[in-house]
């Protein structure tokens, strides 16, 4: 019997690439095998993005290529998941009749049911929100590498007016820490050697339904036992959670990354309050300064965004003081985007294009500079870099990364494998990347400690 091909493609933040793979084994479980070409799939699927408005469009014009496609293989299923599912369906099935099959971030256990629904003529729809869902009990499909992103708790509570993630993810709940640690286990076993925990505000998570439950700080020890030699990630945190028993747990784990990514959005309390994000500048900066004591060499990147409605320049102005204060080592620059359905929809977008435009340029200059000084510091010092594999200009070099998530360039060498841990001797830098020279290979021990049966 011929399996039906499924061709995805993913757009957006990790989140969507962690749920393509759910999806993925959701379907392939089905008996359905992935196909790498659109032209020879019985299915076609966009996992989508509705955060900003750029991203929606680049799905509409996506769904216009395979209009021709569609003319000449009319029984093909094409879909939409994730997020735009979510918030435009009438739109994605009514106008755009390309669209046989829409499906939300929270229904991706009965998408099989959806598309032979689809295949049978209807269209499948299923865009439901869920309190539970978490697809614990779903192994995601990956293929084997260095890096896995793994899901440890969907939706967010926090509802910042400019944000569509509670309207289109719906609101939070976490995994169970022993579902977790089990994920870690197999990767570990799979050979990768880093793995990046997600949620839209990680410091959120809880298992209060498991013996071996506890917080993010909890969660966080228990996944950095599994493997030593595997680095740990995650991301995004919320400024108003995260505890100093979290920045204690990072410190005392050498494999959980100094690194932190810390969203501000704005400098100027009366934006942050406009924005419902529900703490101060004052506060932002004492918790960066606590996280500077407690973890030495802790890096950090944020996010911000230019232009939000009844921005001043005083405010923007307060923006770069912050950037000068924190000094980032890097940062998700944006324009302030209206997503209908939110609080900040409703506000006047009362900032001309021009002006985001200007203050978003202002913001970036003030970023890369930053972001090259602080390299240059690291000038003729020693790093340990995980070696990912050829660099995207040239089979001649090798790229990584450093703990603090800095990439670093060096020569292809016989000596080294991607998946190895080395240490480099830095003597060049710009302000995105560091260039250095091989000094030896760096080995770390597993110690792999098995938390469950």
């Amino acid at each position: 019997m011929q399996k039906n091909k499924v061709y995805i493609e993913t757009y957006g933040c990790q989140m969507n690439v962690a749920d393509t793979e759910i999806v993925l084994g959701v379907l392939k479980n089905q008996g359905y095998v992935a196909s790498d070409n659109a032209e020879n799939a019985d299915v076609i699927l966009l996992n989508t993005c509705s955060i900003r408005e750029n991203a929606e469009q680049r799905i509409y014009g996506r769904l216009g290529n395979f209009k021709a496609l569609k003319t000449k293989k009319p029984e093909v299923v094409v879909g939409i998941l994730g997020c735009m599912a979510e918030r435009l369906r009438k739109d994605l099935i009514e106008e755009k009749k390309i669209v046989d099959l829409v499906v939300g971030p929270d229904e991706y256990r009965r998408l099989p049911e959806y598309i032979d629904v689809a295949f049978n003529g209807d269209k499948g729809i299923g865009v439901k929100l869920s309190r539970t869902e978490t697809y614990d009990d779903i192994e995601p499909h990956r293929e084997d590498g260095l890096s896995a992103w793994i899901s440890v708790m969907r939706g967010c509570d926090k509802f910042c007016t400019f944000c569509v993630v509670p309207y289109t993810r719906g609101r939070e709940r976490s995994r169970s820490l022993e579902s977790i640690v089990k994920e870690v286990e197999s990767l570990s076993a799979r050979r990768f050697k880093e793995v990046t925990l997600l949620g839209q505000n990680v410091n959120s998570y809880s298992d209060e339904n498991s013996a071996t439950g506890g917080d993010f700080a909890d969660l966080l020890a228990a996944v950095a036992k599994v493997d030593r030699s595997m680095r740990v990630r995650f991301t995004t945190s919320h400024p108003q959670d995260l505890s100093d028993k979290l920045l204690y747990t990072i410190a005392e784990h050498p494999n959980l990354c100094n690194y932190i990514h810390l969203p501000v959005q704005s400098g100027s309390n009366r934006i942050l309050e406009l924005m419902n994000r529900t703490y101060t500048v004052e506060h932002y900066l004492e918790l960066i300064e606590r996280a500077k004591r407690i973890i030495p060499g802790v890096s950090f990147s944020t996010d911000i965004i230019a232009g939000f409605p009844t921005e001043t320049w005083e405010d923007h102005f307060a923006t770069l003081d912050v950037m000068q204060n924190v000094r980032y080592d890097g940062a998700y620059m944006f324009k302030y985007s209206p997503r209908e359905g939110t609080k900040a929809y409703r506000m006047e977008d009362d900032v001309t294009e021009e002006m985001k435009t200007k203050r978003l340029q202002e913001i970036i200059e003030a970023q890369q500079s930053i972001s090259f000084e602080k390299n240059q510091e690291l000038i003729d010092k020693e790093e340990v870099v995980l070696v990912e594999g050829y660099s995207r200009k040239s089979d001649d070099f090798y790229a990584g990364r450093t703990d603090s998530n800095k990439v670093v360039i060096i020569s292809a060498d016989k000596e080294i494998q991607p998946g190895t841990y080395v240490k480099v001797k830095i003597n060049k830098a710009t302000h995105a990347t560091l260039f250095g020279k091989f000094l030896s290979e760096v080995q770390i021990e597993k110690e792999n400690i098995v938390l469950s049966a």
